[in-house]
């Protein structure tokens, strides 16, 4: 019986891992429906952008206030789960603050006393965060598009964190006042909690027994809250914690606003402008075919790294804040576009769940997600992936889709139709003839 928890400990943590493993293997079996693209190239590059935007948070500083109350959650929270090493040490081995014999007492009380201090920073930014959402009426943060679901997971994650850090003061607490007593030895400095929960704690005059069953459900609870936290990141917006890194890397470093050209259209376009080459001769054999579509119309005609983007994004409607079209009253918002791809891509991942394979379910990206009113509303001026603090990208899955629309169902706006033939037939956007291009320098 004196093991049973240990196994209890044991059992839940694989469990927890594993759940998390297998969420993280759909996530990616999902990623790979997209074409494939190449992003391996100028790997110090992505390497150093990486380490700038994922890890030190650079573009957070646009806006102050936002960014240093993100940073106090970020660092605070991933720094304290170090402790989580140490939470797995003790309840495999039945140990108690494990990493106390690792580090020695005077680096282990540095140690415990700067998670204390960054755990009152992670409550801090938690709880001006639900304010500021909830209360203070943020623009980009009371949007209709966040209503219901997106706006709760927010909240969630916020009270989650909340409870999380509240729990590691009340083990901390305990903890130091069953140090002072005797009963435990003494390991760790703990000077937010010394000020805060342990004076509590001490004008009730708790026994031993109490603060021992309060320190072992504080514990418990963290450990099972972590691994509970960790599971819903499948479901919520706060995947860009693990996938930011990824998302930064392979970004797209080319200059904002430059558009890929399609392989088999620019050899067909050389291949008519060369006054040597016969346009009826076959390609050579094993020449690359012309692909299948052109554009995108649903998931599997975006590349990896776009359905990667969707995955990633914080929600944070940055992008959708300075895009001037939804300034401006147009339906179109660059969050949105990548929340939908996100939708589209789960319920897809559930098609193969429960098929074994994809079912066509009458449904595309294109019309049942995304409407051609919120295409052609996009100007193309790149703001959204200037302002987005992990480098999305919602402007190339626009692109694509307006590429579909085009070439392959012809369903630009007439205006665009207009301005093409005129490309066509005049070499030149304006309707009139090539011969007269140049009279608006006479005049």
């Amino acid at each position: 019986m004196q093991y049973l928890d240990n196994v209890l400990f044991l059992i839940l943590l694989i469990a927890g891992f594993g759940l998390f493993g297998k969420s993280l293997l759909k996530i990616y079996r999902n990623i790979r429906l997209g074409r494939e693209i190449n992003r391996s190239d100028r790997k110090a590059e992505r390497w150093e952008t990486m380490a700038r935007v994922a890890m030190g948070q650079s573009r957070m500083s646009a806006r102050p206030i936002a960014g240093i109350l993100h940073l106090f959650v970020y660092v605070g929270f991933v720094i304290i789960n170090i402790e989580l090493i140490e939470i797995i040490i003790d309840g495999i081995f039945g140990t108690h603050r494990f990493l106390a014999t690792i580090f020695g007492h005077t680096f282990y009380n540095f140690f415990t006393a700067t998670l204390e201090i960054l755990a009152l920073l992670v409550i801090i930014g938690v709880v001006l965060f639900f304010i500021r959402r909830n209360f203070y009426g943020v623009k980009r943060l009371t949007m209709k598009e966040l209503f219901g679901w997106p706006k709760n997971d927010a909240n969630w994650i916020l009270i989650i964190e909340f409870a999380l850090m509240v729990a590691f003061f009340t083990m901390n607490s305990s903890d130091f006042i069953l140090q002072q007593r005797g009963v435990l030895e003494e390991h760790g400095s703990f000077p937010i909690s010394q000020i805060t929960l342990v004076p509590f704690l001490e004008i009730f005059s708790f026994d031993n027994i109490f603060l021992e069953v309060v320190e072992r459900g504080a514990w418990w609870f963290h450990f099972v809250g972590i691994l509970f936290f960790m599971n819903y990141l499948y479901y919520s917006k706060h995947l860009h914690i693990i996938l930011a890194f990824p998302s930064t890397w392979y970004a797209n470093l080319d200059l904002y606003g430059k558009f890929n050209n399609l392989e088999s259209v620019t050899k067909e376009i050389k291949l008519m402008m060369d006054p040597n080459a016969d346009p009826y001769t076959a390609p050579a054999e094993g020449a690359e075919e012309a692909p299948s579509k052109f554009g995108a119309e649903d998931i599997f005609d975006l590349n990896q790294v776009q359905l990667l983007n969707a995955y990633s994004c914080t929600e944070c409607g940055r992008c959708t804040s300075v895009c001037p079209a939804n300034i401006t009253g147009k339906k179109l918002s660059p969050r949105l576009i990548l929340m939908k791809t996100r939708d589209r891509l789960e319920e897809v991942g559930k098609n193969i769940d429960k098929n074994g394979k994809f079912e066509d379910d009458g449904k595309k990206l294109l019309n049942d997600y995304i409407t051609k009113e919120e295409l052609w509303a996009c100007t193309t001026c790149n703001a959204c992936t200037q302002a987005c603090p992990v480098l999305l990208d919602p402007l190339s899955i626009i692109f694509e889709m307006r590429r579909f629309l085009v070439m392959e169902q012809s369903a630009a706006p007439q205006e665009l139709n207009l301005m093409m033939t005129n490309v066509e037939n005049n070499a030149a956007p304006w309707q009139y003839n090539q011969a007269d291009r140049l009279n608006w320098a006479k005049d």
